[in-house]
């Protein structure tokens, strides 16, 4: 089950599906860096990076979704690109440009 599974992965990497790998991981990343960061803090904190992250990931799986003409990829990364901006903006605006994040050096 597994080969056959590990076979289909990769029968479908070529180019493009590397490209998308590779953003679904950065995407993937930010739950890793939500939860250590949590853990450091002891409370549940999004640090700035986690929508870094979502940001860098969500626009890589698009493009990905974009160049394979794949619409459920597309409708799936398309809003979410948009809140993470939006975050982001929100983030340096609200606070004069510090961030949320409890890794982040302090003056």
């Amino acid at each position: 089950m597994w080969s056959e599974l590990w076979n289909k992965f990769c029968a479908n990497l070529d180019l493009w599906g590397l490209f998308g790998v590779i953003f679904q991981l950065a995407f993937m990343a930010r739950f890793l860096v939500q939860w250590i960061a949590s853990e450091r803090s002891g409370k549940s904190v999004i640090p700035i990076s986690f929508w870094y992250l979502s940001l860098i990931g969500s626009t890589g799986v698009l493009i990905y979704g974009i160049g394979r003409g794949e619409p459920v990829i597309i409708l799936g990364q398309v809003f979410g690109t948009v809140v993470y901006v939006r975050n982001l903006m929100l983030i340096y605006r609200g606070r004069g440009g510090t961030t949320n994040d409890p890794a982040a050096p302090t003056s």
